[in-house]
C-alpha cells in the first residue's frame, strides 16, 4: 500500500511538472490574493508611500531609481499589507513594476495627482490617462484608486473645481474596476453643504487626520482623532470611512503646533495607539509616512516618517528592525 501510495504521488508530482507548476508559481498565486478595501475584514497595516530621497524630487521628474524602490518595499512588506502612493509618474511606473517582478507581498491604493486648474489641465489628463493604464494593467496589484489629494479643502494651493473632480472620479470609475475615492481633510468631507456631491460620488470616504496641525500635543492626540473619526461617522453614515493620512512628526516648526510638538516619544505613543485602536475597530488607517523626504523642507513636513530618509529605523520601529538601528540621530534637535 505504501509503495502504491508513494507511486501515486510522485505521478501527480510529474502532471504537475508538465503543466508548469512550481513552488515559486503557487508562491505568486497566494501573494495575488485580493485585499477588498469596502468589505468587513480588516486587511493589516497600510501605509502611506513617497520613494524621494536626498537629491530627489517630483516637482523637477528626479525619481529613485528601481533599486532604490525595492529596498524600500523589501522593509514595508515585512509588516504591512498595503501602500498608498500619490501621483500617476515615473516613480508610480517603477513601483509596480517593481512589486510585479520581485513578487513583493504588498497591494496599492493608487495615486493620482491633480495640480491647480485650469492652470494644470493637460497635466492632470496626463495623469488621469497613465493612471488608469496602469490600474488595468496590474490588477493583481492595485486594490483602489484616489483621484486628487486635498484638492477641494479650502487652504489647498492646487484647488480642482469641485465639478471636474466628479468628472474625473467618474471617469476613472466607468474605465477601471476598484473602488475610486479622492482624498482630503476631515474639515472638508464634514461641511456637507460643500462636500456632498463628492460624497455621492466616491465609492468610500478617504479622509485625513491630523490632531498637531490643531495645536493639539500628545495627550490628546488620540482622543481628538477618535472624536474626529467619530463624528465623521455621524455626519456620513452611508459611505465606508477609511483614514487614508495619519501620523506624528518628530520635528516640528512654525505656529501651528503646540510647542515642541514633534518628537520620536510623541509619534512611538500615536502609531501604537492609532495601530492597535484601528485593527480593534476594523479601521483602516494609512500611516503617514513611511520615510523622511527632505525634498519637502527641513521643517514639520520633512520629517513625518517612521523611518528616517536613510532608511534608518526611528524609536517606534526599532523593536520590529532592529537592523536598522543606527547610532546617529534619526530626527532634529530642537535648539
Amino acid at each position: 500500500m505504501k509503495l502504491q501510495l508513494n507511486y501515486f504521488v510522485s505521478l501527480l508530482l510529474i502532471v504537475a511538472f508538465s503543466f508548469g507548476c512550481s513552488t515559486k508559481d503557487s508562491e505568486v498565486e497566494i501573494k495575488e490574493s485580493t485585499i477588498d478595501l469596502l468589505s468587513n475584514e480588516y486587511p493589516g497595516w497600510a501605509i502611506a508611500y513617497s520613494g524621494y530621497r536626498n537629491g530627489d524630487d517630483p516637482r523637477s521628474k528626479i525619481f529613485p531609481t528601481q533599486e532604490e524602490v525595492l529596498e524600500d518595499l523589501k522593509i514595508l512588506e515585512k509588516n504591512w499589507k498595503i501602500i498608498r502612493t500619490y501621483g500617476a509618474d515615473q516613480h508610480l511606473v517603477d513601483v509596480l513594476e517593481v512589486i510585479s517582478r520581485e513578487n513583493i507581498n504588498l497591494k496599492v491604493m493608487l495615486g493620482i495627482w491633480l495640480d491647480g486648474e485650469p492652470k494644470y489641465i493637460e497635466d492632470n489628463l496626463n495623469q488621469l490617462e497613465l493612471g488608469i493604464e496602469l490600474a488595468n494593467k496590474y490588477k493583481e496589484i492595485v486594490i483602489a484608486i484616489n483621484v486628487g489629494n486635498e484638492s477641494q479643502v479650502y487652504w489647498s494651493d492646487h484647488k480642482v473645481p469641485q465639478e471636474q473632480l466628479i468628472t474625473y472620479i467618474k471617469e476613472v470609475q466607468v474605465k477601471t474596476t476598484v473602488p475610486v475615492t479622492t482624498a482630503d481633510t476631515w474639515d472638508y468631507w464634514a461641511d456637507l453643504e460643500k462636500s456632498q456631491k463628492v460624497i455621492d460620488a466616491v465609492d468610500f470616504i478617504a479622509t485625513h487626520i491630523y490632531p498637531v496641525w490643531g495645536r493639539i500635543d500628545i495627550d490628546r492626540g488620540m482622543e481628538v482623532t477618535l472624536h474626529t473619526y467619530d463624528s465623521l461617522k455621524t455626519e456620513i453614515p452611508n459611505k465606508k470611512i477609511i483614514i487614508t493620512e495619519a501620523g506624528w512628526p518628530t520635528y516640528t516648526e512654525g505656529d501651528l503646533h503646540a510647542p515642541k510638538a514633534g518628537d520620536e516619544v510623541k509619534q512611538n505613543i500615536y502609531f501604537n495607539e492609532l495601530m492597535k485602536w484601528s485593527e480593534a475597530n476594523n479601521v483602516i488607517v494609512f500611516n503617514f509616512a513611511s520615510f523622511d523626504e527632505s525634498w519637502k523642507g527641513t521643517g514639520t513636513e520633512g520629517h513625518w516618517g517612521i523611518f528616517s530618509e536613510n532608511r534608518k529605523a526611528k524609536l517606534v520601529m526599532k523593536n520590529l528592525y532592529p537592523e536598522l538601528v543606527s547610532d546617529e540621530p534619526t530626527s532634529p534637535e530642537y535648539k
